[in-house]
């Protein structure tokens, strides 16, 4: 990390900064705008005085972040388009960062202000196609092409699906508990054990699962909401200081072979199936001396020439480190675009589920030593989300707990609920997906309302849908307008 300013101009410096704190504030904001949902319950019901629910859900997200991976970063990452990403340069890169950055920070801001549960996960994305679709417009590019839209789909399936089970399922899971004990003291409110019984908190075994559930679900939030902002991170070192950053300089000799390898084996594959992929791939139409146009662009028709070219960057190197800033930044490029191409392909008829699968572990050795994250930018995001989880939760306690439902929410919802979004995030994890923490509890909440005929208040949830449909939208038109006028100013 030490060396990461040396060699930079000053307004480049500074600029890496200002960009690298603007990713660790929208973190932080993330921390308590979204992380007060992993609390809510816990706190609302009373299962754990929050101070240290806070803390230990702080503390649970950081861990979160440490130990999650990588997946769901470069899923955030790859929603730019393949083009756009090997092509930017240290201003576009700075516009593109900034521009994005402000629209999600300055949308979160205003929702957490109302204390609506929002969605940090939409606003991120909805400022990322902001963001492509802006660069297509100025850059002439077809709108289909500004965006990874294969990849905007998956993702915005995900965003859909996961609130609608979390209604659904938890909706379900309290039945069961209304059916299996219709009369326990887990189907009552705080309020009512408070008054009617002198109690302060749940009995044992509903508190032992709503605090387990709460810290379990800041786990989960940690490493799929964390993963967004290491992705941040890692598009500002690459868009603003490339030449440290296009591929890990820290990966072994072992590492570098194996991505070797996988070109090799790759060119193989294509050749094993000349005769399905010979139109796709113009394979066979280049000599070994093609080459690639000045203006690098992902072209399956050039995959050959790029495999070569590849290979001759890569020679016997064992060290990244030995490689030239430039050649360093070539080989991202055609590792990227073989890993573009390779998706495309598993995607035609005629290959086996097999054959699709080899072809899958072939892009993940392949982009092995270009997705990746320093360990210090992992543990900066864990902090800054973690740290944040301590300030601010309150409002969005209080609109979970109390202003969903037409009445507060008893020990078995806040379980339901929790538990529930404990399973979908953490599904969504091990699928490399974003997920909104925000809407699979909020929708789980009103879930456990209708199940247990509570009703829900119209106003509350008029409110939330309002915010969840303006979104995506509304950081998509920011983030395009910043850029826009970013571009006009400095670029």
């Amino acid at each position: 990390m030490f060396d990461l300013f040396s060699g930079l101009d000053g307004w480049v410096m500074v600029s890496l900064v200002l960009a690298l704190l603007f990713v660790l504030t929208f973190e932080f904001i993330n921390g308590f705008h979204d992380t007060a949902n992993a609390v809510a319950t816990v706190i609302y019901t009373n299962a754990m005085p929050p101070r240290l629910a806070v803390f230990f859900s702080g503390l649970f997200n950081f861990l979160g972040v440490i130990l999650g991976g990588v997946g769901v970063a470069y899923a955030i990452v790859h929603l730019l388009p393949v083009e756009l990403l090997i092509n930017v340069d240290t201003r576009h890169g700075l516009v593109m960062v900034f521009a994005l950055l402000t629209a999600a920070i300055t949308w979160n801001l205003g929702t957490w202000y109302f204390g609506i549960p929002a969605s940090s996960s939409h606003t991120l994305i909805g400022s990322i196609l902001g963001v492509g679709l802006a660069n297509a417009l100025l850059a002439g590019i077809p709108l289909g092409e500004g965006v990874n839209w294969q990849k905007a789909i998956d993702i915005g399936m995900s965003l859909i699906a996961s609130p609608l089970a979390g209604f659904g399922i938890a909706a379900l899971l309290l039945l069961a508990l209304r059916w299996w004990r219709p009369v326990n003291k887990m189907h009552e409110t705080p309020h009512i054990r408070r008054e009617h019984k002198g109690k302060k908190h749940p009995p044992f075994w509903n508190r032992l699962v709503l605090v387990a559930s709460a810290m379990a679900m800041s786990f989960v939030h940690g490493s799929n909401d964390g993963q967004k902002g290491i992705g941040l991170i890692m598009l500002v070192l690459i868009g603003i200081v490339p030449a440290k950053f296009v591929l890990d300089q820290s990966s072994t000799p072992y590492q570098i072979e194996r991505t070797r390898d996988a070109a090799v084996h790759l060119q193989q594959f294509y050749e094993g199936h000349h005769d399905q992929l010979r139109d796709y791939l113009a394979l066979g139409k280049h000599n070994a001396g093609t080459e690639l146009p000045k203006k690098f662009r992902c072209d399956p028709q050039l995959t050959e020439p790029t495999i070569s070219a590849l290979l001759g960057n890569l020679g016997t190197v064992q060290d990244y480190k030995e490689m030239s800033p430039e050649s360093r930044v070539q080989v991202r490029r055609y590792l990227l675009c073989l890993d573009d191409t390779a998706k495309k392909v598993g995607k035609l008829g005629g290959l086996s589920l097999r054959e699709k699968a080899d072809l899958e572990k072939l892009r993940k050795d392949l982009t092995a030593t270009t997705e990746y994250a320093p360990l210090w930018v992992i543990v900066a995001v864990a902090l800054a989300l973690g740290l944040g989880t301590m300030f601010g939760w309150q409002r969005v306690v209080r609109t979970v707990g109390e202003k969903i439902g037409r009445q507060g929410m008893t020990y078995a919802q806040g379980m339901c609920a929790q538990v529930t979004a404990v399973a979908a995030i953490g599904l969504a994890n091990v699928f490399s997906l974003p997920v909104s923490t925000t809407h699979v509890l909020s929708s789980g909440v009103a879930g456990t309302m209708v199940a247990n005929r509570s009703g829900l208040q119209g106003g509350t949830v008029r409110t939330i849908l309002t915010a969840w449909i303006l979104t995506l939208p509304a950081a998509m038109l920011l983030s395009a307008a910043f850029f826009w006028l970013g571009t006009k100013l400095f670029v």
